[in-house]
């Protein structure tokens, strides 16, 4: 098994090419043509939409969103309705699960952990909830976190709140949650939060340790949408993606 995990910062990233870039790794990392990723794109304000949403939590009309700017994409991964977009740092590990024992609980454990121990390294003291996905401080939203999976390669990923505007989160009940309050980093630390690159930093420090690397490789760009352009697949292209728990390719979950 590959003990390299290949970084890449891909900054500025339309949320539709983050699709089509996730789907061209997973399909090369699936017949061994690469090893593990992790991605980081910073995309646009987007509302994303999983496979087990509820009606109504997309609380603001079409009309609303379109003259805000903000799309709305349905998306492979388990879950309802999030947010993604500036002062976020969103993160795509594409990644074999072999090294997690094929085990999604662990995968899913494995990533919040991560967060945790991040955000623990800038003073916030968070953990999990019981039955909730996710990284909380206290009963406040801080990461959350979905995945899908194919072929046992791990795919979409996890989106912490370091320094974005949270009134966004008013367009939606976040991953189908009434009731709940998001927070970030900025808002835990008083309004000085760290740099997204810093913190991308720690993130990936904190998951390459915790997945056993023996090594981070910093890849530009253009290295990794060279992969979209060799398979040219367009965000169109229906992904496989199997019902939990289905052993063939690993299941999905929530936000």
């Amino acid at each position: 098994m590959p003990d390299v995990l290949t970084v890449c910062a891909l900054g500025a990233t339309p949320y539709r090419e983050g699709l089509a870039l996730q789907d061209a790794l997973v399909r090369a990392r699936a017949t061994g043509e690469t090893g593990d990723w992790l991605l980081y794109p910073d995309h646009p304000a987007v509302l994303t939409v999983g496979r087990s949403p509820s009606e109504g939590n997309v609380r603001a009309d079409a009309a609303t969103l379109a003259a805000m700017g903000v799309e709305v994409f349905e998306v492979p991964r388990g879950g309802d309705v999030t947010w993604h977009g500036p002062g976020q740092l969103v993160g795509y590990p594409i990644v074999a699960l072999d090294r997690v024992d094929r085990d999604l609980h662990r995968w899913l454990r494995t990533l919040e952990e991560a967060l945790i121990r991040v955000l623990a390294r800038h003073g916030i003291v968070s953990e999990r909830s019981p039955g909730r996905t996710g990284v909380w401080v206290g009963e406040r939203k801080i990461a959350s976190i979905g995945v899908a999976v194919r072929r046992w390669v791990g795919y979409h990923g996890f989106a912490l709140n370091v320094h974005p505007d949270l009134s966004a989160f008013s367009l939606i009940h976040p991953c189908g949650l009434k009731g709940v309050e998001m927070t970030s980093m900025a808002a835990e630390l008083g309004g000085k939060a760290p740099s997204l690159g810093a913190v991308r930093e720690d993130v990936t420090q904190q998951l390459s340790q915790l997945l056993g690397y023996e090594r981070v490789a910093q890849a530009p760009p253009g290295a990794a949408r060279r992969w979209m352009q060799r398979a040219a697949p367009t965000a169109e292209t229906p992904v496989e993606s199997a019902p939990e728990h289905e052993t063939r390719t690993g299941g999905i979950h929530t936000w």
